[in-house]
């Protein structure tokens, strides 16, 4: 077995460096609102696919401190205010990894809610309790002091750096990466050319495992590697 010493990923410098960033939101809400489900449907099919983004990907960082409820606030507002709790598991069912646009968790989404509708006429027009308010965020990049140009680097930054960070690079990145990947994941493979510790990485269930959850498993594959 080679030596921890003699694995040449130990020396091996990145094609271009990882830069940690971190991001700030600014939450602003949109025009679309709903009372009613047949509301929320038809709002849901207007508005923008950031608002869809920010009420599935964004709701799973407040999800991961909380650890409470449903993982998408579609879900939470039809239990909550619609008294719905047959269509909130089926929303909450709704699992974001399995799409490649989120045109696409829009269409899932928006099926769910027609299907139900149809089935359940009278809760399409039955007031909630609360309206449900369409929001989108804008986003500020900002830089941290961490750099890695090979991988222990890697495994430093990850540990030094907040979970708004970890958030940033491993969930915010697939609104811009149109949800095919992650930042770690990316890096490693092609800057580093660990396809193998990519794919592994980009498997890491983001519904059940927290934010912290997230590092520990990544740090795991990436010194797994260090040490192989």
């Amino acid at each position: 077995m080679a030596s921890i010493e003699a694995n040449p990923l130990r020396t091996r410098a990145a094609h271009k460096p990882f830069y940690f960033n971190t991001s700030a939101h600014l939450l602003r809400i949109g025009r679309e609102r709903a009372e009613t489900l047949g509301q929320l449907l038809e709002a849901l099919r207007m508005c923008s696919e950031d608002s869809i983004f920010q009420h599935t990907f964004r709701t799973l960082e407040e999800h991961h401190f909380i650890r409470e409820g449903f993982s998408n606030d579609f879900a939470h507002w039809a239990f909550s205010a619609c008294n719905e709790p047959g269509l909130a598991e089926r929303l909450a069912g709704v699992d974001v990894r399995e799409f490649t646009s989120v045109e696409a968790v829009r269409n899932r989404i928006a099926h769910i809610l027609d299907s139900y509708i149809e089935a359940n006429a009278r809760s399409g027009e039955r007031l909630a309790t609360e309206p449900f308010y369409f929001c989108a965020s804008d986003t500020v990049i900002l830089p941290t002091p961490f750099v890695a140009h090979n991988l222990p680097e890697f495994a430093d930054g990850l540990t030094r750096v907040s979970v708004h960070s970890i958030h940033h690079h491993f969930i915010e990145a697939r609104l811009r990466l149109k949800l095919t990947s992650n930042d770690f994941s990316l890096w490693l493979e092609e800057e580093m050319e660990m396809k193998e510790a990519a794919r592994r990485l980009n498997h890491i269930d983001i519904y059940t495992a927290t934010l912290e959850d997230v590092r520990r498993q990544t740090l795991r594959i990436v010194e797994s590697a260090l040490r192989n």
